[in-house]
């Protein structure tokens, strides 16, 4: 199903499909005037993760950690990686900067993920990752974007983190398409909740209405990743 236009109706509700046990999806649409809040959710088990659709300013989420669509140099750009800058203040590019000049001096690579302080912002932590540049899809794109959401949650769980925002990764600049970016983040993001459903909340924050539709159409459409049980 291809990922729905924008359109200037607003709605406050968006009905979404049953997803697998422990596992609850809340929409939540911002818009410049008002946020609406809308659940939808099935409770199977004692444990429940949710995962989140927000519409919105990544910088404004209140999580243990903000993921930067950051480049290799660590030094700050545009989008994404140079809001989180702004409103996140000095203490993350000085960090930057030491990371540099010691463990990276190269820069970090591709699918990579390195963490930081988040200085000002309301989280603990600013998890860096390079996302993917798009060149048609025949150059390991797609490996390579799934590796920044593996790289991510490995930095989650090194930290004892319970909760995480994402952007779209490498879907801006980088060109990668968004319908094809969507589906790849909602399975790693499925995959890595099946394998550890104490992570309380997963974030995906989608800066323009394109995105954020095609994202409710991933969540509808990529199959539910049931983890294997264990016998004994």
């Amino acid at each position: 199903m291809p990922c729905p236009r924008a359109s200037s109706a607003g709605t406050n509700a968006v009905p979404i499909r049953p997803l697998a046990p422990v596992t609850a999806i809340f929409i939540h649409l911002l818009s410049p005037r008002h946020a609406v809040l809308s659940i939808r959710s099935s409770r199977y088990d004692s444990c429940m993760t949710a995962i989140g659709l927000v519409q919105g300013d990544i910088t404004r989420q209140s999580v243990d950690a903000i993921v930067n669509a950051a480049n290799s140099s660590l030094m700050g750009g545009g989008g994404v990686d140079g809001a989180i800058h702004a409103r996140g203040g000095p203490a993350i590019i000085e960090e930057c900067r030491r990371l540099r000049a010691t463990t990276l001096p190269r820069g970090l690579p591709p699918g990579r993920a390195v963490a930081t302080t988040a200085g000002k912002l309301d989280a603990r932590w600013v998890i860096h990752t390079v996302g993917p540049v798009w060149h048609g899809g025949r150059h390991g794109e797609d490996e390579l974007l799934a590796r920044c959401y593996r790289s991510c949650f490995a930095l989650v769980e090194q930290h004892g983190l319970r909760s995480i925002a994402f952007p779209s990764i490498s879907t801006g600049a980088y060109a990668f398409p968004i319908e094809r970016a969507s589906r790849i983040a909602v399975r790693e993001i499925r995959s890595f909740l099946a394998r550890k459903p104490d992570v309380e909340k997963v974030v995906v924050v989608c800066f323009g209405r394109q995105a954020y539709d095609c994202y409710q159409v991933a969540l509808q459409e990529v199959p539910p990743h049931r983890a294997q049980p264990v016998l004994g």
